[in-house]
């Protein structure tokens, strides 16, 4: 959804799913290379017909430019995670098996390296950031965990236009 980048503009935008009951499961937005215009990138689940009247009242807000449901089209999409693992302290190959883990895992680095602590930044799709939280328990103790939320385009040439 591309919005005017406005104070309230977000705000107005979840309102419409508050009131109706709808839940956000991932919510992205950033200012796009056009500065008076954003970006939100929205998860929600529903059948057809909820999913249909989501953007049918979403398109009536003022502040929205443009709208597209990428759920039937080909589309990249990403999250970030931040995580904060502690290694076992008696475990002597703990560190052994944290370098092997993120050999294995080729879109992970570590951020940050503190005593007993690591912090690791991971980017994928929503399933395979799940599947590589899950990975982690063998390897150590997760402490904290940030997600940035979805952000998605549409494959190839097609672009949400700024009408």
């Amino acid at each position: 959804m591309l919005l005017q980048n406005e104070a309230g503009a977000l705000s107005r935008a979840a309102g419409l799913f508050a009131a109706r009951g709808y839940n956000i499961d991932s919510l992205t937005v950033a200012a796009t290379h056009d500065p008076s215009v954003s970006r939100l990138t929205l998860v929600t689940v529903g059948d057809d017909a909820v999913i249909d009247q989501i953007i049918k009242q979403s398109r009536k807000l003022v502040d929205v430019i443009e709208l597209v449901d990428l759920t039937g089209r080909e589309h990249l999409e990403s999250e970030l995670l931040l995580v904060k693992l502690e290694l076992a302290p008696d475990a002597p190959d703990a560190l052994t098996a944290l370098v092997t883990f993120l050999r294995r895992h080729p879109r992970a680095h570590v951020l940050d390296i503190s005593a007993g602590v690591r912090t690791i930044e991971y980017t994928g799709t929503g399933p395979e950031v799940e599947e590589f939280l899950a990975a982690l328990a063998p390897v150590g103790r997760v402490l904290e965990v940030a997600r940035s939320g979805t952000a998605a385009l549409e494959r190839g040439a097609a672009v949400l236009a700024m009408t």
